[in-house]
């Protein structure tokens, strides 16, 4: 692809030349062909089918195998889409077998099944109940930037199928352009689209079938989702006990708004998981066109100020730094190594705590963990790696002045400062209807 004047102009900054070199990055790999959503036929033998509830703040595509494009939508649309993935002798965990040509060879490829779009609650509460967990946990996966909508439905169903979770598959996807080009867009349409998120979660959490929630969120999506429970927190004094973990991976948030979203949470706030990774190409980029301010998906672990200040909040850091996976940015590494997807679905989506007998990470990919404790204030957080990496607390004074406002900003959200001026109320009253959503598409029959 030539590159165009605009291009040249724009990559004359610092951050503008990121923006083209990541671009050109992109641009060696391979697209999929356009339209994968259209459904085939049948499945193959020995194929296994994922039934996903999408939840989408996206504009209608009138193309019937794209569904929806990056545009804003007017409601919120809501619908299943059941997945074919390959079997196992013909794929590898971690990856996303996209087709070659179309229609796909569902014995080889991902392939779609069906899509079909919920009218009513009523639609929304029978696919509930036909695909139900036993442990009537409910996982909710928030994408990230330059995402497309079929791109982010066939990585939830690899997320899904490869984690071996028992929880039941719910995604949110937001109006993302699926262009590097487009930060600024997709950045704001996070914004336009965390109120939608926030009722969604509302009406999960209330519920009654639905006994736990975990939302994971990738890349931009942890904007979208630290936001919305921040405004529920606000709204409600705190964020309902259903909604117990919370996995960031990759997140692309700047880590002193991270600090505040955790200060007007409150005390009443759910267990995070953190999946960091210092050599996150994409992280970089955000990095220098946001002001370098470190991104909390690259932090160092070994720096004592984040590492102490983490401790104390309950909050518990996967440094995935030393794994390689096949992502060239190494912004997937969550869900493309096939030990992390694995630790996801057997530990982290349970609700559990990830020890150093559960891990063996440094034998088996090389990752560095910090499992603390969930008790406020204390000092039991310990690191598993290979080796044990334990920084003297001396070189505390080493660190500049971001890493010391850090710790003075997570040590107020640790205590839970909220701005008792905000008195605001909720603006979903169905809180009895499952996946309520105010200004939604849905009607209640």
């Amino acid at each position: 692809m030539p590159i165009t004047e605009p291009l040249l102009t724009m990559g004359r900054t610092a951050a503008g030349a990121a923006v083209v070199g990541l671009a050109l990055s992109l641009a060696g790999c391979a697209s999929p062909p356009e339209g994968v959503l259209s459904p085939v036929a049948q499945t193959a033998p020995d194929a296994t089918e994922i039934s996903i509830m999408v939840a989408t703040t996206r504009a209608p595509s009138d193309n019937p195998g794209l569904l929806y494009s990056g545009e804003r939508g007017n409601a919120v649309d809501f619908n299943e889409l059941v997945v074919s993935i390959p079997p196992e002798a013909h794929r590898k965990i971690g990856e996303v077998q996209w087709p070659k040509t179309l229609p796909a060879d569902p014995s080889r490829e991902f392939a779609t099944l069906s899509a079909s779009r919920f009218d009513s609650v009523t639609d929304i509460r029978a696919w509930y109940q036909r695909n139900k967990s036993p442990s009537g946990r409910l996982l909710i996966f928030v994408h990230g930037f330059n995402t497309r909508y079929e791109s982010a439905v066939y990585r939830f169903a690899q997320i899904a199928h490869d984690s071996r979770t028992d929880a039941t598959p719910v995604m949110f996807t937001w109006p993302s352009r699926g262009s590097v080009f487009d930060y600024g867009y997709d950045k704001e349409s996070t914004n336009y689209s965390r109120s939608a998120l926030e009722t969604l979660l509302t009406g999960a959490a209330a519920a009654p079938e639905i006994t736990d929630i975990i939302i994971l969120a990738h890349s931009m999506g942890t904007w979208l989702a630290m936001e919305s429970l921040r405004q529920m927190a606000i709204r409600n004094d705190g964020i309902p006990s259903k909604i117990g973990n919370v996995i960031l991976a990759s997140p692309d948030l700047d880590v002193d708004v991270f600090s505040q979203q955790l200060a007007d949470m409150g005390s009443k706030r759910p267990k995070f998981t953190v999946f960091v990774s210092q050599d996150d190409r994409a992280l970089t980029l955000s990095r220098r066109i946001s002001g370098n301010v470190d991104r909390l998906g690259q932090i160092d672990i070994h720096n004592p100020v984040y590492r102490d200040e983490f401790e104390r909040g309950g909050i518990t850091i996967l440094d995935l730094s030393a794994l390689q996976v096949g992502d060239s940015l190494n912004h997937s590494k969550f869900a493309e190594s096939p030990e992390v997807v694995k630790l996801l679905g057997q530990r982290l989506i349970d609700g559990q705590a990830v020890t150093e007998q559960d891990l063996g990470l440094g034998a088996e990919f090389g990752a560095t963990a910090m499992s603390v404790s969930n008790t406020v204030g204390s000092a039991a957080g310990m690191a598993i790696s290979a080796p044990i990496a334990i920084l003297d607390p001396k070189a505390r004074n080493t660190f500049d002045a971001q890493s010391q406002r850090f710790g003075r900003n997570l040590g107020n959200s640790v205590r839970g400062i909220v701005d008792p001026r905000l008195n605001l109320t909720p603006r979903c009253t169905r809180l009895g209807d499952i996946f309520c959503v105010t200004g939604s598409s849905l009607s209640s029959r």
